[in-house]
């Protein structure tokens, strides 16, 4: 008895329909747990340059 072969990815007409659909359009909204990382970053820093600064 033989078998046919199974594709893991699915069947071409599967993947042709993947292939023509449009991709999902990104929001344009802000992060704002990148914004928040990113101020204490700066914050971090700065906090930084003036400790070594005063032991100056």
């Amino acid at each position: 008895m033989s078998e046919k072969p199974q594709d893991p990815a699915g069947t071409t007409h599967q993947f042709q329909n993947f292939a023509a659909q449009r991709p999902a359009e990104k929001s344009k909204q802000v992060n704002t747990g990148l914004i928040v990382g990113a101020v204490l970053v700066v914050a971090l820093v700065v906090v930084v340059a003036i400790a070594v600064a005063m032991m100056m």
